[in-house]
């Protein structure tokens, strides 16, 4: 029997799975993995973690029958597709820079043995670089390219019944990761449908409004296995009817789209400012920036929603998306730091960590993305948290030196003078007047 492989990297699931699908086609399948080394030294521990649980929980469902190699792919891929036999290699594309010019790589070398790589499969409903204008330019703008993303027809993979390979003398076994003391969710994709139905059932509905409160259960929080392919998108999408809250969550989707187009046209745009003329807007980098950056990542910024957001993530290694914007703001507006330096903070400790959401959705609020935030527009962290966390639950959910703050108070614990908890720290900027400096310096540099 003719054997492929199936190099599992953003797919790890069997469902609605085109690579797969198209590995079945040629005979028995050798699912492969590889723990490339030179990627995973750029990934925190979390996401590692999350990324092995995800494998083992695949592992268990395909029966054991996963291959794991650590190192080279350029190596690894071909050693094993010569050791089985196999003369195809199925993969869901990669479009993000590293990704693509690994593919490119391996593509040579497995060609060069005479082996074809085939790209089945995607991340993404609509892969990036198919929505255009008219005139064959990409959109830079997410309303337009919606507008064109949503009428763009796509197919489910069929249901089959894939035949594994025994190919156990190659495998090397999962690697043990980095430590971790985070809680993450739970892996694999029993636990996406589980939480998917139970959500659903409840919170779709209310979707539109109800995904800006932190302190409800408003948001399907399906980003992680969405970052691994536990699920993919055109899932999501089959199962949504109509209404506000499943049009909206449709958007949501398409925005994750969006980035990856505008990624994959600007590859640059990863760690530099879409628009450059943001470029010359001064931001501190010396040691009292520092300084104030290490009391932001350890959430003891005197700022309860800010700190809530970071303690979240800190723990589970997810942040509630809404909480996520007020983080951004403040360290780019209050602080006035690099918004790369949030963004690889981010990327250190979420397990939904992708480059072109998490730093897209970062220039977005520093205003030098595409769609941008107005730079002008300065979120204030006092205001967001009475607006989205009205009772303060879930500030005291991550803030316990506040658990005995009134609801009144609880977003500005220093007013309360002589009562305030000691063992929360007061705010380490002042934000009326880190906001007129933010715009001082956007003035001085725009005339605007």
């Amino acid at each position: 029997m003719t054997r492929a492989i199936w190099w599992i990297r953003r797919d790890m699931r069997l469902s609605d799975n085109k690579a797969l699908v198209a590995a079945a086609s040629n005979g028995e399948v050798v699912p492969l993995f590889v723990a490339d080394q030179q990627l995973l030294a750029s990934a925190g521990a979390s996401r590692v973690k999350f990324m092995y649980d995800n494998l083992a929980a695949l592992n268990t469902d395909m029966g054991g029958a996963l291959v794991v190699r650590q190192g080279d792919p350029r190596v690894e891929v071909v050693e094993v597709a010569k050791a089985v036999g196999a003369k195809h290699v199925h993969v869901s594309a990669d479009f993000a820079p590293f990704g693509r010019r690994r593919d490119e790589e391996v593509r040579t070398v497995l060609a060069a043995n005479g082996i074809m790589l085939h790209e089945d499969d995607s991340p993404y409903v609509i892969n990036p670089g198919t929505v255009r204008k008219d005139d064959g330019n990409p959109l830079q703008v997410f309303t337009p390219f919606f507008k064109r993303w949503i009428h763009v027809e796509w197919e489910s993979a069929p249901r089959i019944t894939p035949k594994f390979a025994d190919a156990s003398s190659l495998d090397m076994g999962l690697p043990l990761g980095k430590e971790t003391s985070q809680v993450l969710m739970t892996a694999g994709e029993k636990a996406v449908w589980e939480r998917w139905s139970s959500w659903s059932a409840i919170g779709l509905d209310a979707y539109k409004d109800a995904r800006n409160r932190p302190d409800v259960d408003g948001t399907s929080m399906l980003s992680p296995y969405l970052r691994f392919g536990v699920v993919h998108p055109r899932q999501l999408l089959a199962a949504l009817g109509s209404g506000a809250g499943p049009d909206h969550y449709r958007s949501e989707i398409c925005w994750r789209e969006f980035y990856g187009d505008v990624l994959f046209h600007k590859p640059h745009t990863a760690w530099k400012n879409l628009q450059a003329k943001m470029d010359a807007i001064p931001v501190d980098t010396d040691k009292k920036a520092k300084e104030r950056f290490v009391a932001f990542t350890e959430g003891r910024t005197g700022y309860p929603i800010v700190d809530a957001g970071i303690r979240q993530m800190l723990s589970t290694g997810w942040m509630h998306n809404r909480v996520r914007m007020i983080v951004a703001s403040f360290l780019v507006k209050d602080l006035h730091l690099p918004w790369q330096w949030g963004a690889r903070f981010f990327m250190d400790h979420l397990i939904d960590g992708d480059i072109a959401s998490n730093n897209h959705g970062w220039q977005w609020t520093a205003g030098t993305g595409t769609d941008a935030s107005p730079y002008y527009r300065v979120f204030n962290p006092f205001g967001q948290g009475e607006k989205f966390d009205p009772d303060g639950t879930y500030v005291r959910s991550w803030v316990p030196e506040l658990s005995d703050v009134d609801n009144k108070h609880v977003h500005m614990p220093w007013t309360l003078g002589m009562l305030a908890p000691t063992e929360y720290p007061a705010p380490i900027v002042d934000h009326a007047a880190e906001r007129e400096e933010a715009l001082a310096r956007y003035k001085k540099v725009t005339g605007k």
